[in-house]
Protein backbone atom coordinates (compact mmCIF):
# COMPACT_ATOMS: atom_id res chain seq x y z
CA UNK A 1 0.00 0.00 0.00
CA UNK A 2 1.59 3.04 -1.43
CA UNK A 3 -0.85 5.83 0.42
CA UNK A 4 -3.96 5.61 2.71
CA UNK A 5 -6.64 8.23 1.10
CA UNK A 6 -9.53 6.25 0.68
CA UNK A 7 -11.18 2.61 0.32
CA UNK A 8 -9.32 2.25 -3.08
CA UNK A 9 -5.73 1.90 -1.76
CA UNK A 10 -6.38 -1.18 0.23
CA UNK A 11 -5.24 -3.97 -1.58
CA UNK A 12 -7.38 -6.67 0.54
CA UNK A 13 -10.20 -5.01 3.32
CA UNK A 14 -10.42 -8.50 4.79
CA UNK A 15 -6.46 -8.80 5.63
CA UNK A 16 -6.51 -5.20 6.60
CA UNK A 17 -9.26 -5.84 9.32
CA UNK A 18 -7.56 -9.04 10.54
CA UNK A 19 -4.37 -7.55 10.89
CA UNK A 20 -5.73 -4.47 13.21
CA UNK A 21 -7.76 -7.09 15.19
CA UNK A 22 -3.80 -8.60 16.04
CA UNK A 23 -2.41 -5.12 16.73
CA UNK A 24 -5.47 -5.14 19.34
CA UNK A 25 -4.45 -8.27 20.56
CA UNK A 26 -0.74 -7.72 20.73
CA UNK A 27 -0.16 -4.23 20.42
CA UNK A 28 3.83 -4.40 20.84
CA UNK A 29 3.79 -7.27 18.11
CA UNK A 30 5.50 -5.69 15.51
CA UNK A 31 7.39 -2.95 17.22
CA UNK A 32 10.76 -3.12 15.51
CA UNK A 33 9.09 -2.40 11.80
CA UNK A 34 9.06 1.30 13.00
CA UNK A 35 12.74 1.67 14.58
CA UNK A 36 14.56 4.24 13.36
CA UNK A 37 11.50 6.08 11.38
CA UNK A 38 9.55 8.75 11.45
CA UNK A 39 6.20 10.10 11.22
CA UNK A 40 5.10 13.29 10.78
CA UNK A 41 1.38 14.18 10.94
CA UNK A 42 0.79 17.69 9.28
CA UNK A 43 -2.21 19.30 10.36
CA UNK A 44 -4.62 21.79 8.93
CA UNK A 45 -7.32 22.10 10.88
CA UNK A 46 -7.68 20.48 15.23
CA UNK A 47 -8.02 16.87 15.84
CA UNK A 48 -8.42 14.84 19.18
CA UNK A 49 -9.08 10.94 18.35
CA UNK A 50 -7.33 11.43 15.27
CA UNK A 51 -4.16 12.86 16.43
CA UNK A 52 -3.90 10.68 19.68
CA UNK A 53 -4.75 7.35 17.90
CA UNK A 54 -2.10 8.25 15.04
CA UNK A 55 0.79 8.94 17.75
CA UNK A 56 0.37 5.65 19.75
CA UNK A 57 -0.38 3.21 17.23
CA UNK A 58 3.26 5.02 15.52
CA UNK A 59 4.86 4.39 18.85
CA UNK A 60 3.28 1.19 18.70
CA UNK A 61 5.42 0.19 15.99
CA UNK A 62 8.31 1.71 17.28
CA UNK A 63 7.85 5.15 15.05
CA UNK A 64 8.83 8.80 16.31
CA UNK A 65 5.69 10.96 15.58
CA UNK A 66 5.92 14.53 15.35
CA UNK A 67 3.35 16.71 15.28
CA UNK A 68 3.03 19.62 13.42
CA UNK A 69 -0.48 22.07 13.30
CA UNK A 70 0.13 24.35 9.98
CA UNK A 71 -2.02 27.38 10.69
CA UNK A 72 -0.60 27.77 14.62
CA UNK A 73 2.69 27.40 14.44
CA UNK A 74 3.68 27.75 10.55
CA UNK A 75 3.59 29.46 7.54
CA UNK A 76 0.56 29.55 5.85
CA UNK A 77 0.63 27.25 2.93
CA UNK A 78 -0.56 27.85 -0.83
CA UNK A 79 -1.82 24.80 -2.89
CA UNK A 80 -2.89 26.31 -6.05
CA UNK A 81 0.10 25.91 -8.67
CA UNK A 82 0.96 29.29 -10.30
CA UNK A 83 -0.27 31.38 -7.92
CA UNK A 84 0.80 34.83 -7.77
CA UNK A 85 1.33 34.79 -3.88
CA UNK A 86 0.89 38.24 -3.23
CA UNK A 87 -2.03 37.44 -0.21
CA UNK A 88 -1.81 36.16 3.03
CA UNK A 89 -0.22 32.74 2.16
CA UNK A 90 4.11 32.50 2.35
CA UNK A 91 4.74 28.67 1.20
CA UNK A 92 4.13 26.82 -1.73
CA UNK A 93 3.48 23.21 -0.57
CA UNK A 94 5.57 22.59 -3.91
CA UNK A 95 8.69 23.65 -1.59
CA UNK A 96 7.43 22.51 1.66
CA UNK A 97 6.26 19.02 1.02
CA UNK A 98 9.33 18.00 -0.77
CA UNK A 99 11.53 19.19 2.35
CA UNK A 100 9.38 17.38 4.87
CA UNK A 101 9.35 14.16 2.46
CA UNK A 102 13.18 14.19 3.70
CA UNK A 103 12.45 14.49 6.58
CA UNK A 104 9.90 12.02 7.45
CA UNK A 105 9.60 8.24 6.14
CA UNK A 106 5.55 8.65 6.01
CA UNK A 107 3.49 11.52 5.91
CA UNK A 108 0.19 11.89 7.68
CA UNK A 109 -2.01 14.70 6.62
CA UNK A 110 -5.50 16.38 8.35
CA UNK A 111 -7.50 18.93 6.19
CA UNK A 112 -10.83 19.92 6.54
CA UNK A 113 -13.22 21.36 3.30
CA UNK A 114 -14.03 24.77 3.13
CA UNK A 115 -18.12 24.15 2.32
CA UNK A 116 -18.35 27.27 0.20
CA UNK A 117 -17.27 25.57 -3.05
CA UNK A 118 -18.19 21.81 -3.93
CA UNK A 119 -15.38 21.85 -7.24
CA UNK A 120 -12.58 22.86 -5.05
CA UNK A 121 -13.38 21.07 -1.68
CA UNK A 122 -14.43 17.61 -3.73
CA UNK A 123 -11.11 17.92 -6.02
CA UNK A 124 -9.31 16.81 -2.66
CA UNK A 125 -6.48 19.62 -4.07
CA UNK A 126 -4.45 19.80 -0.57
CA UNK A 127 -3.87 16.25 0.25
CA UNK A 128 -3.36 15.27 -3.44
CA UNK A 129 -0.53 18.52 -3.32
CA UNK A 130 1.05 16.86 -0.96
CA UNK A 131 1.22 13.49 -2.57
CA UNK A 132 2.44 15.16 -5.54
CA UNK A 133 5.32 16.99 -4.22
CA UNK A 134 6.42 14.72 -0.82
CA UNK A 135 8.19 11.70 -2.20
CA UNK A 136 6.91 9.87 0.96
CA UNK A 137 3.75 8.03 1.33
CA UNK A 138 0.94 9.89 2.51
CA UNK A 139 -2.14 8.80 5.26
CA UNK A 140 -5.56 10.66 5.55
CA UNK A 141 -5.93 11.93 8.37
CA UNK A 142 -9.35 13.16 7.18
CA UNK A 143 -9.95 15.14 3.83
CA UNK A 144 -12.05 17.37 2.35
CA UNK A 145 -14.48 14.33 1.09
CA UNK A 146 -13.32 11.60 3.05
CA UNK A 147 -12.40 10.06 6.60
CA UNK A 148 -10.90 6.57 6.07
CA UNK A 149 -9.36 5.92 9.28
CA UNK A 150 -12.63 6.49 10.76
CA UNK A 151 -14.17 4.56 8.11
CA UNK A 152 -11.67 1.63 9.14
CA UNK A 153 -12.40 1.78 12.41
CA UNK A 154 -15.98 1.24 11.99
CA UNK A 155 -15.70 -2.00 10.14
CA UNK A 156 -13.41 -2.97 12.39
CA UNK A 157 -16.15 -2.65 15.19
CA UNK A 158 -18.86 -4.02 13.11
CA UNK A 159 -16.65 -7.12 12.90
CA UNK A 160 -15.63 -7.59 16.23
CA UNK A 161 -19.41 -7.31 17.19
CA UNK A 162 -21.13 -9.53 14.69
CA UNK A 163 -18.27 -12.34 16.02
CA UNK A 164 -20.04 -12.12 19.17
CA UNK A 165 -23.42 -13.12 17.53
CA UNK A 166 -25.16 -16.34 18.19
CA UNK A 167 -27.30 -18.87 15.97
CA UNK A 168 -29.87 -17.77 13.37
CA UNK A 169 -28.73 -14.09 13.99
CA UNK A 170 -24.71 -15.06 13.07
CA UNK A 171 -25.61 -16.81 9.66
CA UNK A 172 -27.19 -13.80 8.22
CA UNK A 173 -26.52 -10.54 6.69
CA UNK A 174 -26.49 -7.92 8.91
CA UNK A 175 -28.59 -4.69 8.18
CA UNK A 176 -26.12 -1.42 8.62
CA UNK A 177 -28.38 1.96 8.30
CA UNK A 178 -26.63 5.23 8.18
CA UNK A 179 -29.11 8.20 9.72
CA UNK A 180 -28.96 11.83 9.27
CA UNK A 181 -28.93 13.63 12.73
CA UNK A 182 -29.16 17.77 13.51
CA UNK A 183 -26.82 19.51 14.05
CA UNK A 184 -26.09 23.17 15.48
CA UNK A 185 -23.91 24.10 12.49
CA UNK A 186 -23.63 22.64 8.69
CA UNK A 187 -21.06 19.88 8.63
CA UNK A 188 -18.72 17.84 5.90
CA UNK A 189 -19.99 14.99 4.14
CA UNK A 190 -16.69 13.25 4.38
CA UNK A 191 -17.89 10.79 7.36
CA UNK A 192 -20.65 9.53 5.60
CA UNK A 193 -19.32 9.90 1.79
CA UNK A 194 -16.20 7.50 3.81
CA UNK A 195 -18.64 5.13 5.62
CA UNK A 196 -20.77 4.77 2.58
CA UNK A 197 -18.07 4.19 0.50
CA UNK A 198 -16.70 1.65 2.90
CA UNK A 199 -19.43 -0.26 3.58
CA UNK A 200 -20.50 -1.12 0.27
CA UNK A 201 -16.69 -2.38 -0.93
CA UNK A 202 -17.05 -4.36 2.35
CA UNK A 203 -20.04 -6.14 0.62
CA UNK A 204 -21.26 -7.86 3.60
CA UNK A 205 -24.33 -5.73 4.72
CA UNK A 206 -27.68 -4.91 3.36
CA UNK A 207 -26.78 -1.18 3.51
CA UNK A 208 -29.61 1.54 3.64
CA UNK A 209 -29.09 5.44 4.05
CA UNK A 210 -31.53 7.77 5.73
CA UNK A 211 -31.78 11.51 5.81
CA UNK A 212 -34.39 14.43 5.17
CA UNK A 213 -34.63 15.19 1.87
CA UNK A 214 -32.10 17.60 -0.21
CA UNK A 215 -29.70 15.85 2.00
CA UNK A 216 -28.46 13.35 -0.38
CA UNK A 217 -24.84 12.53 -0.65
CA UNK A 218 -22.14 11.88 -3.71
CA UNK A 219 -23.83 8.92 -5.43
CA UNK A 220 -19.95 8.02 -6.25
CA UNK A 221 -20.20 7.31 -2.79
CA UNK A 222 -23.74 6.00 -1.75
CA UNK A 223 -23.70 3.22 -4.90
CA UNK A 224 -25.87 0.58 -4.21
CA UNK A 225 -27.42 1.56 -0.86
CA UNK A 226 -30.80 1.76 -0.86
CA UNK A 227 -31.66 5.64 0.32
CA UNK A 228 -35.14 6.61 2.08
CA UNK A 229 -36.27 9.59 3.70
CA UNK A 230 -38.43 7.49 6.31
CA UNK A 231 -36.34 7.06 8.87
CA UNK A 232 -38.68 4.65 10.67
CA UNK A 233 -38.66 2.28 7.73
CA UNK A 234 -34.73 2.40 7.43
CA UNK A 235 -34.48 1.69 11.03
CA UNK A 236 -36.97 -1.33 11.18
CA UNK A 237 -34.72 -4.73 11.65
CA UNK A 238 -31.00 -2.66 12.24
CA UNK A 239 -28.30 -4.31 13.44
CA UNK A 240 -26.20 -1.26 13.78
CA UNK A 241 -27.28 2.38 13.34
CA UNK A 242 -24.15 4.86 12.28
CA UNK A 243 -25.02 7.90 13.31
CA UNK A 244 -24.30 11.41 11.83
CA UNK A 245 -25.05 14.79 10.54
CA UNK A 246 -23.90 16.40 7.28
CA UNK A 247 -25.04 19.26 5.61
CA UNK A 248 -26.20 19.48 1.74
CA UNK A 249 -24.20 18.07 -1.37
CA UNK A 250 -26.43 19.78 -4.13
CA UNK A 251 -26.56 23.22 -2.95
CA UNK A 252 -23.37 23.31 -1.44
CA UNK A 253 -22.45 22.99 2.78
CA UNK A 254 -26.18 24.52 3.93
CA UNK A 255 -28.59 23.21 6.63
CA UNK A 256 -32.12 23.47 4.98
CA UNK A 257 -33.69 21.00 7.90
CA UNK A 258 -32.79 20.92 11.76
CA UNK A 259 -35.92 18.76 12.87
CA UNK A 260 -34.67 17.73 16.37
CA UNK A 261 -37.16 14.51 15.26
CA UNK A 262 -34.25 12.61 13.48
CA UNK A 263 -31.99 12.73 16.87
CA UNK A 264 -31.80 8.79 17.65
CA UNK A 265 -33.56 7.40 20.84
CA UNK A 266 -34.80 3.72 22.50
CA UNK A 267 -38.26 4.69 20.85
CA UNK A 268 -36.71 4.61 17.70
CA UNK A 269 -34.96 1.41 17.86
CA UNK A 270 -38.12 -0.70 19.29
CA UNK A 271 -38.56 -2.06 15.67
CA UNK A 272 -34.67 -2.70 15.49
CA UNK A 273 -32.93 -6.13 15.21
CA UNK A 274 -31.64 -4.45 19.41
CA UNK A 275 -29.61 -2.62 16.93
CA UNK A 276 -25.79 -1.24 18.04
CA UNK A 277 -25.32 2.43 17.57
CA UNK A 278 -22.04 3.83 16.19
CA UNK A 279 -20.75 8.07 16.09
CA UNK A 280 -17.68 9.11 15.12
CA UNK A 281 -16.82 11.50 17.31
CA UNK A 282 -17.40 14.54 18.80
CA UNK A 283 -21.19 14.33 19.25
CA UNK A 284 -23.61 17.31 20.45
CA UNK A 285 -25.45 15.38 23.18
CA UNK A 286 -29.56 15.30 23.02
CA UNK A 287 -28.79 16.87 19.74
CA UNK A 288 -27.62 14.38 17.65
CA UNK A 289 -28.10 11.13 19.55
CA UNK A 290 -29.55 11.09 22.77
CA UNK A 291 -27.93 10.51 26.49
CA UNK A 292 -30.44 7.44 27.22
CA UNK A 293 -28.88 5.85 23.94
CA UNK A 294 -25.28 7.49 24.46
CA UNK A 295 -25.03 5.35 27.89
CA UNK A 296 -26.40 2.41 27.20
CA UNK A 297 -25.60 -0.55 26.18
CA UNK A 298 -26.24 -0.16 22.66
CA UNK A 299 -23.68 2.19 22.34
CA UNK A 300 -20.55 1.18 20.42
CA UNK A 301 -19.11 4.53 20.37
CA UNK A 302 -16.45 3.79 22.77
CA UNK A 303 -15.02 0.84 21.85
CA UNK A 304 -15.27 2.48 18.43
CA UNK A 305 -13.01 5.34 19.36
CA UNK A 306 -10.81 2.90 21.09
CA UNK A 307 -10.03 1.29 17.94
CA UNK A 308 -9.29 4.21 15.86
CA UNK A 309 -5.62 3.12 17.63
CA UNK A 310 -5.83 -0.20 15.67
CA UNK A 311 -6.72 1.20 12.44
CA UNK A 312 -4.42 3.53 12.19
CA UNK A 313 -1.61 0.54 13.25
CA UNK A 314 -2.46 -1.41 10.76
CA UNK A 315 -2.16 1.00 7.95
CA UNK A 316 1.26 2.21 9.62
CA UNK A 317 2.26 -1.24 9.57
CA UNK A 318 1.72 -2.26 5.63
CA UNK A 319 2.94 0.99 4.63
CA UNK A 320 5.95 0.32 6.24
CA UNK A 321 5.96 -3.42 4.96
CA UNK A 322 5.48 -2.17 1.24
CA UNK A 323 8.38 0.26 2.09
CA UNK A 324 11.20 -2.71 2.80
Amino acid sequence: MKNFISVDDVPGMDALVEKALLCKANPFANKSIGEHKRIGCIFLNPSMRTRLSTQIAAQNLGMEAIIFNVGQEGWALEFEDEAIMSGNTVEHVKDAAPILGKYFDILAIRTFPSLKNKEDDYSELYIHQFIKYAGVPVVSLESATLHPLQSLTDIITMTEEIRTWEGAKAKRRPKVVLTWAPHVKPLPQCVANSFAQWVNAWGKADFVITHPEDYELDPKFTKAATITHNQDEALKDADFVYVKNWSTYNDYGKIYCNDPDWMLTHEKLKDSNQAKVMHCLPVRRNVELSDEILDSPASLVTRQGANRVWAAQAVLSTILESKK
